[in-house]
């Protein structure tokens, strides 16, 4: 493997702990790395990150991308690799895809390709016509269409956005979990609607969340994939509904053949992640969302042996690939506050004691996502926000 050419340097778009370990990772390979994102994106905090184009928090992030890279306000830019690390910088690129490629270099993808594919009911519909495993779901393309499944479902569902990124910014909440009362799903869908949200009602597929699974893959324009990577969850915070709290790095062929059927189904270009759900009726891997961006797992795979980073600066820069032909199985990455209360969770609805708890902790060597010896910056910067709002909680509340 010859050394590795340093000379192209690379610009984070957005994300959070996914971005901080692109920067550390390639920034210690001796990349430049440049960021932009609003605060919060700690990438910027970075002693890697040779500097940060902020996001001012009352200006819209796309806005602020067209200034900075079409209108040429930073030339030590030019030619750099551009990588989307959260929904709205992917649909910046997607949506100025051919203006961005004309000075600078771009991950191979399609834009309507992946645009339909991150639609979260086209990518079940394509699922099932290439013979991926799906949960139900029903189209609801008005009010009416909720009233007419009310004896097909059976709860508990999900009323899910097919354009995650936009409910999240008008809701605060990738979706809605109806538990209980399928008045609710017809009072969720019609919130939804009446703010510009088109969603679907999905099934929500029972079992606990260690039968969550996750394929990393990278896919060139003439079907290469670069690498194959799996993993799995351990718990999620909420239980059985948030963002997963600890991840196990583990090889799940099973996985990894059902991500190559859906990626290669598709013809898929660029960065894919997909996560599937075993479903405990019938025993199947069940597709879940498809990710075009490093994701916050990033550290996990990394630490673990499988390089995916350095792998496509190299591909995208012409350079020498590495290959790995196996990984760690026993590295885990944990959100030390995430988990724990998960397990306060867990352990109010009996189901895990705190020997339970602590024995899957220390079972096996662990990373967390921010923090870093090296560069301390970031997680400090984080916990100190953290800090700040818990103590402007009590704070509140006192006053009251």
């Amino acid at each position: 493997m010859s050394a590795l050419d340093t000379s192209t340097p690379v610009l984070l778009l957005g994300g959070r702990e996914n971005a901080l370990a692109v920067a550390r990772n390639l920034g210690r390979l001796g990349v430049t790395i440049y960021s932009s994102g609003k605060s919060g994106s700690r990438s910027m905090d970075s002693k890697y990150c040779a500097q940060a184009f902020i996001v001012p928090d009352e200006t819209d992030a796309a806005d602020h991308w067209r200034d900075l890279l079409l209108a040429h306000k930073s030339p030590q830019l030019q030619g750099c690799i551009i990588f989307a690390c959260c929904d709205e910088s992917l649909d910046f690129l997607q949506s100025n895809r051919d203006q961005l490629a004309a000075h600078y270099k771009l991950e191979e993808f399609v834009p309507e390709q992946r645009r339909t594919m991150l639609n979260k009911q086209a990518t079940l519909e394509i699922a099932g016509k290439i013979g991926v495993p799906a949960p139900a779901y029903w189209e609801i393309n008005s009010d009416e269409d909720v009233e007419k499944i009310r004896d097909d479902v059976r709860l508990p569902v999900m009323v899910k956005p097919l354009d995650s990124f936009a409910f999240v910014h008008e809701f605060g909440a990738k979706l809605f979990i109806v538990d209980t009362d399928f008045d609710e799903v017809v009072e969720k869908v019609k919130l939804a609607r009446s703010r510009g949200q088109d969603v679907m009602v999905v099934e929500m597929i029972p079992g606990p969340d260690d039968l969550l699974t996750s394929y990393y893959t990278y896919r060139t324009a003439d079907g290469r994939r670069l690498y194959d990577y799996t993993k799995s969850v351990i718990r999620r915070w909420p239980v059985n509904r948030g963002g997963a709290c600890f991840h196990q790095s583990e090889w799940l062929p099973e996985t990894a053949e059902m991500g190559q059927k859906l990626f290669d189904g598709v013809d898929w270009n660029g960065i894919g992640n997909v996560e599937f759900k075993r479903d405990t009726r019938d025993g199947q891997l069940k597709i879940i969302e498809v990710n075009a961006r490093f994701t916050a797992a990033h550290r996990l795979v990394t630490a673990a042996g499988a390089p995916i980073d350095e792998i496509i600066y190299r591909h995208l820069t012409d350079q020498d690939i590495p290959t790995f032909d196996s990984y760690s199985n026993t590295l885990r990455m944990i959100y030390p506050i995430g988990d724990f209360m998960a397990y306060l969770e867990l352990r109010r609805s009996k189901q895990l004691s705190l020997f339970g708890w602590l024995k899957t902790v220390f079972a096996q060597p662990v990373v967390v996502p921010d923090f870093s010896f090296g560069d301390p910056y970031p997680a400090l910067a984080e916990w100190g926000l953290i800090a700040r709002r818990g103590f402007g909680k009590v704070f509140g509340i006192f006053r009251r």
